[in-house]
């Protein structure tokens, strides 16, 4: 079975971790299997929504630590900017909207990946823990640049110095996800999530995040402006025009994602 699986659903894609045998750690092979299947899922018309899962009881243990410490191992500098960094920026750049379903165990490289998702949702046996102070190295994949924006710089520093596990709950409770939900609903609620937002006008939804994505480099006065730009393309778009005249004729609008 290959480590990546992706089904297409309803319009959804689900792109399921399916290395059990290593609770989906990831080595070069499944990271770039992973940016293959984050491209197909980009060039499908038919997605309109992502959602990103683990197979099993774990999402991801992060980096396999076999592979650095074997012979011919990749160095850092290959591993972060080509297996994890153009993850991260795949996610980022996607015009469809991300959910990360995090179904068990999420630590180091795999905790930021499932962090840098639009809507992350957690079942309520899941943990996340920033594990690279644990081995002597920096929270990688986009990590020091997520976690204090979603959590505030103390929090950060400490998860990322101590490598606390934070549980579901507290990971909920200090605004670093969504939801959590209970691990016998787990499935079908987070897959609920997903399907909404397939049914939804997919062009706001990318344009949304795109706005997002420079929120936090720009003054008041720049996102202003983003927020000018992209409401123009927004307003030109089939699924605006098709949920005004939903509201107006009191109807459940169709939308196509156009």
């Amino acid at each position: 079975m290959p480590s990546v699986l992706l089904e297409i659903r309803n319009n959804v894609g689900i792109i399921t971790l399916n290395r059990p045998e290593k609770f989906h750690a990831f080595d070069r092979e499944m990271t770039l299997l992973l940016q293959q299947t984050l491209d197909a899922v980009a060039n499908d018309s038919a997605v309109r929504a992502v959602y990103l899962t683990g197979s099993g009881k774990a999402f991801s243990s992060g980096q396999d630590l076999a592979e650095v410490a074997g012979e011919n191992a990749p160095g850092f500098e290959k591993i972060v900017s080509e297996h994890y960094n153009p993850i991260i920026m795949r996610i980022r750049k996607l015009e469809k909207p991300v959910v990360c379903a995090v179904n068990g165990i999420a630590a180091g490289a795999a905790a930021n990946i499932a962090l840098c998702c639009d809507i992350v949702v957690a079942a309520a046996s899941a943990s996340f823990i920033q594990a690279f102070s644990k081995i002597g190295l920096i929270p990688d994949s986009g990590g020091t640049y997520t976690l204090p924006r979603l959590i505030g710089f103390q929090r950060a520093s400490a998860l990322m110095m101590l490598a606390d596990k934070v549980s579901a709950e507290d990971a909920e409770k200090m605004g670093m996800i969504y939801k959590v939900f209970p691990d016998e609903t787990f499935s079908k609620e987070s897959m609920t999530i997903a399907l909404t937002l397939a049914q939804m006008p997919t062009k706001a939804l990318a344009l949304t995040k795109q706005a997002l994505n420079v929120s936090f480099g720009n003054s008041l006065e720049q996102q202003l402006d983003v927020e000018d730009k992209l409401q123009y393309l927004a307003g030109n778009t089939h699924d605006y025009k098709e949920g005004v005249q939903a509201f107006l004729q009191k109807r459940m609008p169709a939308f196509k994602g156009e």
